[in-house]
């Protein structure tokens, strides 16, 4: 075993992570010249280096438990599969509905696909969203209003959050909420930021259904701080088929679970 020629690879590996933000396995595999077996051993020394995580089919930059990347680098972060769980998800929204948007990339392609729908109330923490939200207003693609929460502004995750957003959640009834997370397992969802977490989770305990939107590579993750469990959601929309593990869960089997479809991002 050449341990020069192993050295490259990692560095070429993690080369290709740097500018694609994720990669796939099958495509290493193909541009190293070999196997995808072989691939996958690298990844899995690379994951306990701490230079990646692994995920479904390839791995994401290494971020951590406890530190949230900064949302201009979550923004580029599984960017297809985000765009189509967005789309997917505001095919929910309905007319003379009051939704709740939380703070997370994902839920950005919510505010940038909601279209022909009128008198919808969209309240939201996310100041990203809330700019999206106001062009379209003003580009008459869809008709109702935008509420901003009030509270303490994050500039690295472009949120609002605190006590006084808590306190403004509590007076909102909601007829559907669109949450994001860091992870979700058969636990249930969690976040980093426990303000975030705090703020989604009055979202969900205030909203008649919960919609979780999430791309695959937060399945079987987890973060700090929990949001809400299994049995308080009531569809979960990702680009993954549901875990065999899961469905054997009665709690978790009776819920929708919806797969967008991807193309590959290369």
């Amino acid at each position: 075993m050449n341990k020069s020629l192993i050295a490259e690879r990692y560095r070429a590996i993690i080369r290709e992570l740097e500018i694609k933000n994720k990669i796939n396995v099958v495509d290493l595999a193909a541009k190293l010249n070999v196997t995808p077996e072989t691939i996958r051993k690298d990844l899995s020394v690379l994951e306990e280096k701490k230079k990646l995580r692994r995920i479904h089919g390839g791995a994401i930059q290494y971020f951590g438990l406890i530190k949230e990347p900064h949302f201009n680098k979550k923004v580029g972060i599984s960017h297809n599969q985000k765009k189509l769980i967005g789309e997917a998800a505001a095919t929910f929204i309905m007319n003379g509905e009051t939704v709740a948007l939380d703070v997370g990339t994902t839920t950005l392609h919510i505010a940038s696909s909601i279209k022909n729908v009128k008198n919808v109330t969209i309240v939201t923490n996310s100041l990203a969203a809330a700019e999206i939200l106001n062009n379209r207003l003003e580009n008459q693609l869809f008709d109702g209003k935008v509420i901003v929460l009030g509270g303490t502004t994050d500039p690295l995750q472009r949120s609002i959050t605190g006590s006084l957003t808590n306190h403004l959640l509590e007076h909102f009834y909601f007829d559907k909420a669109f949450i994001s997370c860091g992870g979700i397992s058969k636990e249930g969802i969690c976040d980093y930021n426990i303000d975030e977490a705090t703020a989604s989770s009055i979202m969900m305990k205030r909203s008649r259904h919960v919609y979780v939107v999430t791309d695959s590579s937060k399945i079987n993750q987890k973060a700090l701080f929990h949001i809400g469990s299994f049995s308080s959601i009531d569809c979960v929309i990702t680009d993954q088929e549901m875990p065999i593990d899961w469905s054997k869960d009665a709690v978790i089997r009776e819920k929708d679970w919806i797969k967008v479809g991807v193309m590959n991002e290369n």
